[in-house]
C-alpha cells in the first residue's frame, strides 16, 4: 500500500476520530512513513499536536489491554504517554474497519544504540530495570504461577522453513538483493548444520520472569537532551523472562553494522543488573536461547518476499552479518552481557 493511499485512508476516517477523541479543528497532518509495523501521523488540531496510529500488527483488544497501563506508568515517572480516551473511556477506536489511538505529541529522536555515550547506555538499562519493575505492579493482569517457556526450533523444522524462502527466491536473480539473499540462505542452512547438537533445552523456564515491553529498542524510544523522553509502541507487552528482552534490546540497540559494540553491551547489562539482580547464569542461558532463535529463524525474509518490501530485505542480511559474528566469538559476546 502506497503512502498516499495510507493518507487517504487517515483522511476518511479523520472526521470521526476527531468527534471520537474530542481532538478539535485539524490545522494538519503528516505521515510518519519510517513505521515498519503499523502506520503513524502526526496531527496538528486545535486541541493540541497529537500521534495517531492506526494498528495493523497486533489485535485491537490486545492493544486495548496495552494501553490501560500506561496511565499508572506515567504517574510513577516512567516516561510513557499517556493515550487519550475516546468519548465513552475507550483507548482504542474501529472507524471504517480500522483500529486507532491517540496519544499526546512527545517531541524527540531515534537515536541507535551505538551512537550513545556510555553514561546513556548504563542509564538506559537501568531504565529498562525500573520499566520491569513498575510493570511488577502494574501490568495488565496477574503473571501466570508457571513461567513461560519459549518455543525452541529444531534444527529440521528451521531446515525445512529455509528451504521453502529458498525455493520462492529467483532462480536466477536479478537484483543484488536477491543474490544476495540466496547466498546468505544457503550459509545460513551450512550453520544450523554445523551448529546442530547446540540446540537449547525446549522445556527449562529461564530465570526470573514477569510483563515485559516486548520490543524496547531504538526505534520505539525518543530521546531529547540525553533522556529518554517516551517508550513508545507496546502492542508487544506480554509475559517472558526478564533475560530474554535484556538480551534481545541489547543485541538490537548494539548488534550494528554486523558486529556487537561489546563495551556498550557490558554497560547496558550492568545498567539493568544495578536495578534488578539478574544472574550471570539466567542471562547467559538468554543469551544462548536468542542466539539459537537467530540462528532458526528467518522473518525478515519471510516479510520481504510475502511484502515485496526491501526494508526487509536489507535487515536480513544485516542480521545475517551479525549472526555468523556473533557464533564465531559466542565466548566475548557471553562475558560482555556477564558484565557488572
Amino acid at each position: 500500500m502506497t503512502d498516499t493511499t495510507r493518507e487517504h485512508d487517515l483522511l476518511a476516517a479523520l472526521p470521526t476520530l476527531s468527534r471520537t477523541f474530542q481532538l478539535g479543528e485539524l490545522h494538519g497532518t503528516q505521515f510518519l512513513a519510517h513505521g515498519l509495523m503499523n502506520r503513524n501521523w502526526r496531527l496538528e488540531t486545535s486541541a493540541g499536536t497529537y500521534a495517531v496510529k492506526e494498528i495493523t500488527d497486533a489485535p485491537l483488544p490486545q492493544v486495548r489491554r496495552n494501553l490501560a497501563i500506561l496511565v499508572d506508568l506515567a504517574r510513577e515517572g516512567i516516561p510513557v504517554p499517556a493515550p487519550l480516551p475516546a468519548v465513552g473511556g475507550e483507548l482504542v477506536a474501529e472507524v471504517g474497519g480500522h483500529g486507532y489511538c491517540v496519544l499526546p505529541w512527545v517531541d524527540g529522536e531515534h537515536v541507535q544504540g551505538t551512537d550513545l555515550p556510555l553514561d546513556q547506555v548504563r542509564d538506559l538499562g537501568a531504565l529498562l530495570g525500573r520499566l520491569h519493575e513498575g510493570l511488577q505492579r502494574h501490568g495488565p493482569g496477574p503473571v501466570p504461577e508457571q513461567a513461560p517457556v519459549a518455543k525452541v526450533r529444531d534444527v529440521a523444522e528451521a531446515d525445512r522453513a529455509a528451504a521453502a524462502l529458498s525455493s520462492r527466491l529467483p532462480a536466477n536473480p536479478v537484483t543484488d538483493l536477491d543474490k544476495a539473499a540466496a547466498e546468505a540462505l544457503h550459509g545460513r542452512r551450512s550453520l544450523l548444520a554445523r551448529y546442530a547438537s547446540a540446540r537449547p533445552d525446549g522445556e527449562v523456564p529461564v530465570g526470573p520472569y514477569g510483563w515485559t515491553h516486548g520490543d524496547f529498542q531504538y526505534r520505539n524510544l525518543l530521546r531529547r537532551a540525553g533522556q529518554v523522553v517516551a517508550v513508545l509502541d507496546w502492542d508487544r507487552l506480554g509475559v517472558r523472562p526478564y533475560g530474554e528482552e535484556v538480551a534481545r534490546t541489547a543485541q538490537v540497540q548494539f548488534g550494528v553494522g554486523g558486529a556487537f559494540d561489546l563495551d556498550r553491551v557490558a554497560v547496558f547489562c550492568s545498567g539493568y543488573r544495578s536495578v534488578i539482580d539478574l544472574s550471570e547464569g539466567d542471562l547467559a542461558d538468554a543469551v544462548r536461547r536468542l542466539w539459537w532463535k537467530r540462528l532458526t529463524d528467518f522473518w525478515q525474509l519471510e516479510f520481504y518476499l510475502d511484502r515485496q518490501d526491501s526494508t526487509f530485505g536489507e535487515m536480513f542480511l544485516t542480521d545475517e552479518e551479525l549472526l555468523n559474528w556473533w557464533t564465531d566469538r559466542t565466548d566475548e559476546v557471553q562475558a560482555a552481557y556477564a558484565a557488572r
